[in-house]
């Protein structure tokens, strides 16, 4: 259920790799937490909030599967450091694609690394 900083370095291009932190992190425009802003390159932003309802519950597996539009075969699944992307781990589960994999290092881990890029802007 894991996948680690290689497995995405590794991520093919037909690969679904789901950035689930606010829009304005994933585009680069803010960065309260970490040293760096922006996205893994190659990620699509699906921010967690959005999978869920007004009362706070996930919203319907019919919901979700329009939220996340298509998907690869075990997305790979981020945040910032690992812990909002379990809501969309969740969700994914319950609209029925399967189990996806966790990037738990996330984002955090990600900017750790000099040599690993880093895009801005939207996707």
């Amino acid at each position: 259920m894991l996948a680690g900083m290689d497995d995405v370095r590794a991520l093919g291009s037909g690969s679904t790799l789901i950035d689930s932190r606010a829009p304005e992190r994933y585009r680069g425009e803010t960065e309260p937490l970490d040293a760096k802003a922006g996205h893994i390159p190659g990620a699509v932003n699906r921010p967690w909030m959005a999978a869920l309802a007004p009362d706070l519950r996930l919203l319907s597996p019919e919901r979700l599967r329009e939220a996340f539009g298509e998907l690869s075969d075990r997305p790979v699944v981020y945040c910032g450091s690992g812990v909002t992307a379990c809501i969309n781990v969740l969700a994914i589960e319950e609209a029925g694609y399967g189990m996806p994999r966790l990037y738990a290092g996330s984002w955090s881990d990600w900017i750790s690394w000099p040599e690993n890029p880093i895009a801005t802007g939207p996707a």
